[in-house]
């Protein structure tokens, strides 16, 4: 027979493994990890230093080149593309997902445009935007902005779309007018996948100013790395790639900082 203070225990919480913890060290820990084995590599002639070089050489070559300008003067000249097109994309694509995600009439005319022409590599159409603005730095702007502008209208009109009908109704039965809602449920409710979808853009940005400035460009971190790459200068190559990587987490600090100080209500 079985016992029944058995059958009547309680079943223990076995979800906790599923709650996110927070690890600081782990990560530094293997990044510490990764770069001594890479050194060890080196160090023990593993690598080639013409095709993989060493971590201390990439970084001296990172001083080197930071010091006398040289990265400055690159970077500077991808941020005036990046910043300009991330603002113009993100607004037209913020502007067009949210008409979408609140206005039947704008996601029967839009959806249909945006899942037609979202995956086109708007790399692509870099040639095409020269013959429109020129060789100059419009057409990079333009194709940056592009190609920020769709996926910030997927992110705008999918978090408009899944905020729950539940709240929306209950505002109507309460008697808000239309633009209570949207100010006060709808866009709160949106905010996180809007901003998640900022995350994304700002990705793609970066990822279309380097592949801008290796077709035409002689100024920018894209037209450095393929510069270095072409004289075989791998540790100049490896040092312009670690100064994109600084780059992006850079980009990806200020949205977070941006992120906390929005959704603080959270």
């Amino acid at each position: 027979m079985s016992d029944p203070l058995a059958a009547r225990r309680a079943v223990p919480f076995r979800g906790g493994g599923f709650a996110p913890a927070p690890r600081r060290i782990l990560p530094w820990i293997v990044f510490v990890l990764l770069i001594a084995l890479w050194q060890a590599a080196s160090s023990g002639g593993l690598l080639s230093p013409l095709f993989m070089p060493s971590p201390a050489t990439v970084v001296r070559a990172l001083a080197e080149l930071w010091l006398d300008g040289t990265l400055v003067e690159h970077v500077t000249a991808s941020l005036q593309r990046i910043i300009p097109g991330w603002i113009v994309g993100t607004a037209a694509g913020l502007a067009a997902g949210l008409a979408m995600g609140i206005f039947s009439s704008a996601r029967a005319a839009g959806l249909p445009i945006v899942s037609a022409l979202f995956p086109i590599p708007k790399i692509a159409l870099l040639p095409l935007l020269i013959l429109w603005f020129g060789i100059g730095e419009p057409s990079k702007v333009a194709t940056i902005a592009l190609g920020v502008f769709f996926p910030t209208v997927i992110a705008a009109y999918s978090a408009c779309d899944s905020v729950p009908r539940n709240l929306i109704r209950m505002g109507q039965s309460f008697g808000l007018p239309a633009h209570d809602i949207v100010a006060k449920i709808i866009l709160p409710g949106a905010m996180p996948g809007i901003l998640a979808g900022f995350r994304i853009s700002a990705s793609v940005a970066l990822l279309l100013v380097v592949a801008a400035e290796m077709i035409g460009a002689q100024h920018g971190i894209g037209a450095f790395v393929l510069a270095a790459g072409n004289l075989m200068q791998t540790d100049q190559l490896l040092a312009g790639v670690v100064m994109l990587s600084i780059l992006g987490l850079l980009i990806s600090w200020a949205l977070g900082r941006v992120e906390r100080s929005v959704l603080r209500w959270r």
